[in-house]
């Protein structure tokens, strides 16, 4: 997946970008590696390394590593011009039906 950074994201006067955003990016690489319409996020231990700017293009992979019946874990790395910015485990759930639906 890819992330071009904006000035809307900025949160600062030396144009950071809110580290929320790369968090999204990988939620949402995460999410989209597992590839499942019922697919939750239950926990995640992610480490920032590097400051993202604006106009940064962001670049991220999941791969699944772990699955334990309904539990699944995919790692996540998001790169900026080929530097690791970014890593993440992503312990995700897919439940049988839509979070919203009544248990």
């Amino acid at each position: 997946m890819e992330l071009i950074t904006t000035e809307k994201m900025i949160v600062d006067e030396k144009n950071l970008i809110h580290g929320g955003f790369t968090f999204s990016l990988g939620d949402h690489t995460a999410m989209v590696t597992i590839n499942h319409p019922y697919v939750v996020l239950i926990a995640a231990n992610v480490k920032f390394l590097k400051p993202i700017i604006v106009g940064d293009v962001l670049i991220s992979e999941g791969k699944i590593v772990e699955k334990k019946n309904s539990k699944i874990q995919v790692d996540v790395e998001i790169t900026k011009d080929s530097i690791l910015v970014f890593t993440g485990q992503f312990i995700c759930k897919i439940l049988e039906k839509h979070v919203l639906e009544g248990s």
